[in-house]
């Protein structure tokens, strides 16, 4: 068995998918790469057919009709066949020393017959002609060295785990989680992070830079602009993470306290959007958000409502508008996130 699956979705990839295909293939034996072609009508088909020629054991060519980011990761992970699975979209890249020492942790991690559900790495933040990277390290929030649960996770209000710093078991994904993710929609990535949570009981931290994650292009699924363009699928994302984590989650247990401050972050994100964009339309999506979760589950609705996002994201007037903005673009600059 492969220690590890890379799924690759791509769509109209033709100008990036090699420079990232290239790197993922430094791993050779001990990973199977799965590029997953959905629907493209560029030279994305033809580049990845050739990869699959080329390392024959190594990557494996899934051509589909066009479904979105979610449907190409459902067609991945069916065929995964790895111990463990990672996601990469096709305009990131992984760290080639960083990839080695995760795929030495692994081979030893399988030798010792250790299975763990999660790992966790640092990512990347390459912003498009940017001088400064700004990384995402976990150090102060995760031990190190060691297999840990969720009573030792120590996440600061705003810093949550996304898709790039995550290494799911192949098993938990598809057996346990019975991970479907939703066709004709962006932003599925936060479900894939999201709903497997409470499955997760052996966590381990490799204090690597392993993923960059490419931002700055205009038409990029992460600008703001888009975003906004696409408000529909972002509030789609939302609701269903409210959903789920009303009917799935009943008590206070560290992983709930944790998926509590995702679905937080996430409701905060969408909010900020729709301030932005300004219109009586784009608030009254907002207000229908919030009334959502009200009805939902009222005690997740309190607590977001009387946490500091909730009160910034429903500060009165143009003014608090401003202000709700301001703050999303200091943390911007902190974070450095699109």
């Amino acid at each position: 068995m492969k220690s590890l699956s890379l799924i690759v979705s791509c769509y109209n990839s033709e100008d990036y998918v090699e420079r990232c295909v290239n790197s993922l293939l430094l791993g050779g034996e001990e990973v199977e790469i799965l590029l997953v072609d959905d629907g493209s009508n560029d030279r994305t088909p033809q580049i990845i057919d050739y990869y699959a020629h080329k390392f024959p054991g190594i990557v494996r060519a899934i051509h589909q009709a066009n479904g979105g980011p979610g449907a190409a990761i459902n067609a991945g992970l069916h065929a995964a066949t790895g111990l463990y699975t990672k996601i990469v979209d096709s305009d990131d890249w992984l760290d080639a020393t960083a990839y080695q020492q995760v795929l030495d942790f692994l081979r030893e991690t399988n030798r010792q017959g250790e299975a763990l559900d999660m790992i966790v790495s640092n990512y990347i933040y390459d912003r498009q002609g940017a001088r400064h990277k700004k990384v995402m390290r976990y150090p102060t929030i995760l031990p190190q060295g060691q297999v840990f649960g969720w009573q030792d996770v120590r996440f600061p209000a705003g810093k949550y785990l996304l898709m790039h710093a995550i290494i799911y078991r192949t098993s938990l994904l598809r057996d346990e989680a019975k991970l479907e993710l939703p066709r004709h929609t962006f932003y599925v990535d936060n479900i894939y992070v999201f709903e497997p949570l409470p499955f997760v009981k052996k966590i381990y931290y490799l204090n690597v830079e392993l993923y960059h994650y490419f931002i700055g292009r205009a038409d990029q699924s992460v600008n703001e602009d888009v975003m906004l363009s696409r408000i529909d699928q972002q509030l789609k994302i939302n609701r269903r993470l409210i959903i789920f984590y009303a009917e799935n989650i009943t008590d206070s247990s560290p992983v709930s306290q944790y998926m509590e401050k995702y679905v937080e972050i996430i409701t905060t994100v969408s909010s900020i959007l729709l301030v932005k964009g300004g219109t009586p339309r784009y608030l009254a999506l907002k207000r229908d958000l919030w009334e959502f979760v009200r009805q939902y589950d009222e005690s997740l609705y309190k607590q977001l409502r009387r946490g500091v996002f909730g009160i910034g994201v429903h500060l009165p007037g143009k003014l608090g508008r401003k202000t709700a903005v301001g703050a999303y673009h200091i943390a911007q600059r902190v974070y450095g996130f699109n």
